[in-house]
């Protein structure tokens, strides 16, 4: 095992990726994209165990170490695949697995299924695609403008100590241990404080969000072998989530589902890892 990860960047598109690696460089090529307001550092846990794959985390746009989109850009879950394919040519990956974790897993669905040519296995944690609306479309479109301009003239989310925001994130159910761990890479000290990295934008609205239609045709479209890993206690209660498996089993030809003991940010917890791991070993030994 490692003593720590590599950092790595890649520029892309006026925007830069920073990320952390694990593994020998010639290992099975791993992809993994975290999940909402998370960063690369989420795989801290679970990406050491894979051993003899080469993960590459990145903390997506907006969030993390990586840089900003544009005043006039967006945020939307598809926004970025232009860049993480950008990613797969800078490493030289011609076909990749690829890991997400909550919208990490949905952004790499998407990818799997937009350009299937370049994705041999899909390895999604506690989500698998977004979960789908019926809300109206010019409803959704005047919350992402309205949302979007409020987000842009606010400054940026401020804390008093790291501690401040472990704490809020405790509040919002994340373990003591998944909060402190996503602290630091979320963080920049600023004065006698500091201040959230992420961009404000990141809690706007989509400007477009996926209907029930819209996702069936997504997991239509994945030709690859899918490993879809649930929390027991993370997100799969929801009904609409819930669903999606069902829908899954019958569309997509290589689909296994499991579930491991723990919350939505169950990847990061040791016991959980350890299972995850063993589960990820044996999907990718097939491929």
């Amino acid at each position: 095992m490692m003593d720590g990860p590599e950092r790595c960047h890649f520029d892309m598109d006026g925007l830069r990726y920073a990320g952390l690696a694990w593994g020998p460089e010639g290992g099975v090529p791993v992809l993994a994209l975290h999940g909402w307001m998370d960063h690369a550092e989420s795989f801290a846990t679970l990406a050491p165990l894979l051993a003899g794959c080469r993960v590459v985390a990145l903390d997506l746009s907006g969030q993390g170490l990586s840089g900003h989109r544009a005043a006039h850009a967006s945020y939307n879950i598809w926004d970025d695949l232009p860049q993480l394919v950008g990613v797969l040519d800078a490493l030289g990956w011609e076909r990749a697995v690829l890991m997400g974790h909550s919208r990490g897993a949905n952004i790499a669905g998407l990818l799997a299924a937009a350009v299937p040519e370049r994705v041999r296995g899909l390895i999604a944690l506690d989500s698998l695609a977004p979960e789908p609306v019926e809300a109206d479309f010019i409803t959704t479109l005047g919350a992402y403008v309205r949302d979007t301009r409020r987000a842009l003239e606010r400054p940026a989310r401020r804390f008093a100590s790291v501690e401040a925001y472990a704490a809020r994130r405790r509040a919002q159910g994340n373990s003591g241990v998944v909060a402190a761990a996503l602290a630091g890479r979320a963080l920049v000290a600023d004065g006698d404080g500091y201040v959230l990295q992420a961009d404000n934008r990141m809690f706007a609205s989509s400007a477009v969000k996926m209907t029930a239609a819209d996702v069936e045709a997504m997991l239509r479209a994945i030709r690859c072998p899918v490993l879809n890993i649930w929390a027991t206690q993370g997100i799969r209660q929801r009904p609409k989530l819930g669903a999606l498996v069902a829908i899954a089993e019958a569309v997509i030809a290589d689909y296994s589902v499991a579930e491991v003991a723990g919350d939505h940010h169950f990847h990061m917890e040791a016991a959980a890892a350890g299972q995850i791991a063993e589960a990820v070993l044996r999907f990718v030994a097939r491929l």
